[in-house]
């Protein structure tokens, strides 16, 4: 898979970019807050709907283009995927309602012409995004690595993002309904419906981070045994809120570097095991008002030689975690999918050191499209700056070689 062409009108600092977009690996120059990452930025809003920056879609949409009472951002790719030429549109419309000032966004997406929810046309383009501020992927908070992983394994794999969604939707339910109970009382039979479907959808999402998260480790400790010349051990440890393998009664907890292989559970025996949990919780949870098990409570743990990199790694340590992922999950995408995602990265190599930056060039070499912004040519090697396109970006225009 591979951009021909990218069209932005009012995304960001971009007002007007119309450009057609080299195959192979394009280097985007310039000094910092140029615009570079947020052309990356544009490139996997167009794979996931959402930005890794802003809270809200209002603010990619350009604040010159914003003041108006009708501002539209556009963003427009072609690209191939296979044999076949594809048009992905988004369209950010914002409309001043005159009582608040900020106005209200609504979010149109067409593939080929035809609109879509996110939710169907999640996939179709894929691309894998490293920004130097996702080492919080590992350091920060479990929310972190769930939105991760949503959105890489929404990327990859057909009806999983639908699944979250109305996931989701139940969860707000429910936990709606857990509330009214603790406030006014009534039959907590009335939560066995969302039971029912939050079972339904979170067995589904539960069995494909099973399997997602143990081939991306597979993928990520070979990668990262070469980048540390085979010094460290990476280890992904999926820690979810309800374990379909329970401990038996008495147990102590396991230690976090143990095994566990859940693989073996089929979606309906982790179905029929989540809706006994949540039965058994009901009232536990009306005091509590919440539901305290199941995928949106999730954690993912990365560990380097039985270390903890979340609480004991060091700098060095977590970036390099973080890069064995990223390369993992366009390796992961590509067996997944048979479709290389476009990588993208931002001065991915300004803090790693000549055995590493050689590593991850090589690495490089073997997908189909990658974008990589930088303030610093001289971090490439020659040949690797030879057979690239260079495009430099200052205050938002971009000048081609």
């Amino acid at each position: 898979m591979h951009l021909t062409h990218l069209s932005l009108t009012n995304f960001r600092a971009f007002t007007r970019l119309d450009m057609d977009i080299p195959r192979r690996n394009l280097l985007l120059v310039g000094d910092n807050a140029q615009g570079k990452t947020s052309l990356l930025e544009a490139v996997y809003y167009l794979a996931t709907f959402t930005s890794f920056h802003a809270t809200h879609d209002r603010q990619l949409v350009n604040f010159l283009a914003a003041r108006e009472p009708l501002a539209v951002a556009r963003l427009v790719a072609d690209y191939q995927r296979g044999p076949t030429r594809h048009r992905l549109e988004v369209r950010l419309i914002q409309e001043q309602n005159g009582i608040s000032g900020q106005g209200r966004l609504r979010k149109e997406i067409l593939l080929d012409g035809v609109k879509r929810t996110a939710q169907d046309a999640t996939g179709h383009f894929a691309a894998v995004i490293f920004l130097p501020h996702m080492t919080r992927i590992i350091e920060d908070s479990p929310e972190e690595r769930r939105r991760y992983l949503n959105l890489a394994l929404s990327q990859a794999i057909p009806g999983y993002a639908s699944a979250l969604q109305d996931y989701n939707q139940a969860i707000s339910q429910r936990n709606a309904l857990l509330k009214l109970l603790a406030e006014r009382g009534g039959d907590p039979g009335q939560l066995t419906f969302w039971d029912e479907i939050l079972a339904d959808k979170g067995a589904i999402l539960l069995r494909h981070r099973i399997f997602a998260i143990q081939e991306l480790e597979r993928f990520a400790a070979r990668i990262h045994a070469r980048l540390t010349n085979q010094q460290e051990v990476l280890q992904l440890v999926y820690q979810p809120a309800f374990d379909p393998l329970p401990q038996p009664e008495g147990q102590f907890a396991l230690p976090l570097q143990t095994v566990v292989d859940r693989s073996g559970l089929s979606v309906e025996q982790i179905r029929r095991g989540f809706v006994e949990r949540l039965s058994a919780l009901h009232n536990d949870e009306i005091q509590r008002g919440v539901t305290t098990i199941g995928p949106h409570r999730d954690e993912l743990r990365f560990l380097s030689n039985q270390i903890d990199l979340g609480d004991f790694g060091s700098r060095g340590q977590v970036r390099t975690g973080l890069l064995s992922l990223k390369l993992a999950e366009a390796l992961w995408m590509k067996d997944r999918t048979g479709q290389w995602p476009v990588m993208l990265l931002d001065e991915i190599l300004a803090e790693l050191d000549d055995h590493r930056r050689t590593d991850l060039l090589a690495y490089l070499g073997e997908c189909e499209q990658t974008m990589l912004t930088t303030t610093d040519l001289n971090l490439f090697s020659h040949d690797f700056v030879e057979h690239s396109t260079i495009w430099r970006v200052e205050q938002g225009v971009i000048e081609t070689s």
